[in-house]
């Protein structure tokens, strides 16, 4: 099963059972952050957007955003949640067939988590291809700490929404990867399906020289959409790269 139908039966519940409620603050520190440029942020494509629970926020900031997402069921609960005039987009990274360049490109919650290292390497390739001059690339990425929680923490399972989930995880070291299955049974009829997921650890090497290899000049790495420096402890680390002011070609 690929990674996009497996997103197909989950988008039913993914908003009630898979999401942390953190979308406000992040997209709190996002706008905190782009105050800075002298450069107004206006415009905002979110990869990987999913339900378009940032987007929704970063709106109600003031921001103009394009999402895209490979899911077409995750897309509809977005199209949902923004109102029909939503510019949402069915694609697939490393792909992005968007018009113009954007002030900042944005891709959270685990996005880029589900590339394989050449497939990451192409994808910040092509986001910077769409990046104004100055402009802005903020991203998570899971850290060695995550890696190790994971391992020890291989089965989590409870209920919400009506909803009884098992989460599974078999991470391997070696290869740097985490598979996971998702078994979700809803209560009231016993329903239930399973979805499989791989994700990926990158190594802070690989990330720094696929911003490099596209153009991209490494601002900073902090913990979870803070101004905090990352520690032994952070399970999710923000990558803040921006774009030369002098664009290329």
């Amino acid at each position: 099963m690929s990674q996009v139908q497996a997103y197909s039966r989950l988008a039913g519940v993914y908003d009630e059972i898979v999401v942390e409620p953190c979308y406000e603050r992040w997209a709190t520190y996002l706008h905190e952050l782009w105050e800075s440029d002298p450069t107004p942020v206006r415009t905002v494509l979110d990869v990987g957007c999913g339900t378009g629970l940032l987007a929704f926020e970063l709106v109600a900031l003031g921001r103009s955003v394009v999402g895209v997402d490979a899911s077409g069921s995750m897309l509809a609960r977005a199209r949902q949640r923004l109102g029909p005039d939503a510019v949402l987009l069915e694609q697939t990274l490393p792909e992005l067939r968007v018009d113009g360049d954007f002030d900042a490109i944005v891709s959270s919650f685990d996005v880029l988590n589900y590339l394989g290292p050449e497939q990451l390497k192409a994808t910040i390739t092509t986001a910077a291809a769409h990046l104004r001059a100055g402009g802005w690339f903020i991203f998570d990425l899971h850290t060695d700490a995550m890696m190790d929680f994971t391992a020890a923490n291989a089965i989590v399972s409870g209920e919400a929404e009506g909803q009884h989930f098992t989460i599974r995880s078999v991470v391997d070291p070696a290869a740097r990867t985490c598979d996971t299955w998702i078994d979700i049974r809803r209560l009231s009829d016993g329903d239930s399906f399973a979805e499989h997921h791989r994700q990926f650890f990158h190594t802070d090497a690989e990330v720094e020289a696929a911003l490099s290899g596209a153009g991209l000049s490494l601002v900073t790495v902090t913990d979870d959409y803070t101004r905090e420096a990352i520690s032994d402890s952070t399970l999710r680390s923000t990558w803040v790269a921006r774009f030369p002011e002098a664009r290329h070609g």
